[in-house]
């Protein structure tokens, strides 16, 4: 693993932004590549600025459990676990965290990250999809800030995540929730970060 900037006040988490999700596979949505761009923005200001970035990429064993609630998708060794190729290249400058279910809580190493930035202040989460796996790490983690008495902020611009597309599942609608559902819990919404 990565060094790891222990005394950063800021922290940049990007969620599977892999092309599972954004590019091909059973669960990729053409449409989350709008944000790839603003995501490259974000992760080269906060690595100029000498904070920490993290990446969680969604990375599965063949039978997991979670295949049992989805489609097959970014399988471990795969190119679907891949993250794209605009985020790819900063990858070793950053700390990259496997998660093998819908919340990188859980993700072996995550929370020892997060337990040694002692200085951190922010946290800005960007990614896809808003509704599952962004959510999915915004609103535990923001409980277990307050849970834990560190005033941390969680910011989560609109312009850099998004969520699929689908009969059942439409993107506006979702995302429109899950940015209530976040805000309610006192989580940063913003247009741009």
């Amino acid at each position: 693993m990565k060094i790891i900037n222990v005394k950063a006040r800021k922290l940049l988490i990007v969620v599977d932004m892999v092309n599972g999700f954004a590019k091909k596979g059973n669960m990729a949505e053409p449409n989350i590549q709008h944000i790839t761009p603003e995501c490259e923005r974000l992760v080269k200001e906060f690595l100029e600025k000498g904070y920490q970035v993290i990446y969680i990429t969604d990375c599965h064993k063949e039978n997991c459990n979670e295949f049992l609630k989805f489609p097959v998708h970014c399988v471990e060794g795969t190119d679907e676990a891949e993250m794209v190729d605009a985020l790819k290249k900063y990858q070793d400058r950053v700390i990259v965290i496997k998660k093998n279910s819908t919340s990188a809580m859980f993700a072996p190493g995550f929370m020892d990250i997060i337990n040694q930035m002692t200085d951190l202040e922010e946290v800005v989460i960007i990614g896809c999809c808003t509704d599952i796996c962004v959510q999915n790490l915004a609103i535990p983690l923001a409980n277990y800030f307050d849970e834990m008495d560190r005033p941390v902020r969680i910011t989560i611009p609109m312009n850099a995540v998004e969520t699929y597309n689908a009969p059942y599942h439409q993107k506006d609608e979702y995302n429109e929730m899950a940015f209530k559902f976040m805000k309610q819990t006192g989580i940063n919404i913003v247009e741009r970060y």
